[in-house]
């Protein structure tokens, strides 16, 4: 695959997005097959997600860096994904990957999740009411 195909599947998962009611999205190619995605996506409740992604597609989705960090609408942390190697000493079975759980210093193991498991993840938690 090549990034120009990601970054597409990319905005295609933003766009159906329902619950989303803006998204400041950035894609940057790198090369054929490397890039960097980063940016916002405002929810219909003020809450934000962050995103960063540093992505190699060339034999299959490598996420080399990427952040995932939801905040409510007072700018409280809710949840954040990443892959930075700041917590090898907790020993995490997962590690580098990692979830900070509604605060900076709940840090859970946590396998990388993609953009479209945050979404699903955001959904289930605060707008499963949203659909009905």
């Amino acid at each position: 695959m090549r990034i120009e195909n990601y970054f597409q599947q990319i905005r295609e998962l933003i766009d159906t997005c329902l619950f989303m009611q803006m998204s400041t999205v950035t894609f940057d190619k790198r090369g054929t097959y490397e890039g960097f995605i980063q940016g916002e996506l405002e929810f219909a409740d003020g809450s934000l997600l962050h995103l960063r992604e540093f992505v190699d597609v060339e034999i299959e989705v490598q996420r080399m860096m990427y952040t995932y960090q939801y905040m409510s609408s007072a700018k409280t942390l809710i949840f954040r994904y990443d892959n930075t190697g700041h917590h090898k000493k907790l020993n995490l079975p997962t590690y580098p990957h990692h979830k900070h759980d509604g605060s900076e210093h709940n840090v859970i193991a946590s396998f990388p999740p993609d953009l479209a498991t945050v979404l699903s993840e955001i959904e289930v938690m605060k707008f499963a009411s949203f659909y009905t």
